[in-house]
């Protein structure tokens, strides 16, 4: 079973997941109102992460094309290029195309969803379905 995040399992190494800092930043980003420098995003970050960690990820996010940076000072302050909304379905779009059976994962997907999303899901495609079909109509980027 997985650890709640922040924290390791009994003996483990002390450092975090592969890519959880990273969501940790953008998670960081997506709630502000506006533009963060590094510093703004430490602090609202758990305690004990290095300035320059943080900076290091905030460059690697830039170089991945996930973050657009602007001048502020002698520095730079950092904004999402995608909600949160669009950048998880990528995600899972990507997830989904990289397996070796499409309808399985989605059978899988599907059989596992809360009443409300199934719910939620169904009306969802219904919407979509009635506007003729339109990709952009779901929100998707």
């Amino acid at each position: 079973m997985s650890e709640p995040r922040g924290q390791e399992p009994p003996g483990g190494s002390g450092r975090r997941a592969r890519g959880e800092l990273e969501s940790d930043v953008l998670a960081a980003l997506w709630a502000a109102d506006g533009p963060m420098t590094a510093r703004q995003v430490r602090e609202r970050l758990a305690a004990g992460l290095a300035y320059t960690t943080v900076l290091t990820i905030l460059t690697r996010l830039h170089g991945k094309g996930m973050l657009v940076r602007h001048r502020e000072g002698r520095g730079y302050a950092y904004t999402p290029v995608r909600d949160e909304a669009s950048y998880t379905a990528r995600r899972m779009r990507s997830l989904l195309e990289g397996g070796a059976d499409r309808e399985a994962v989605l059978t899988r997907f599907v059989s596992e969803l809360s009443e409300q999303d199934e719910e939620l899901l169904h009306n969802l495609l219904s919407e979509h379905d009635a506007r003729g079909g339109d990709e952009t109509s779901i929100g998707r980027p």
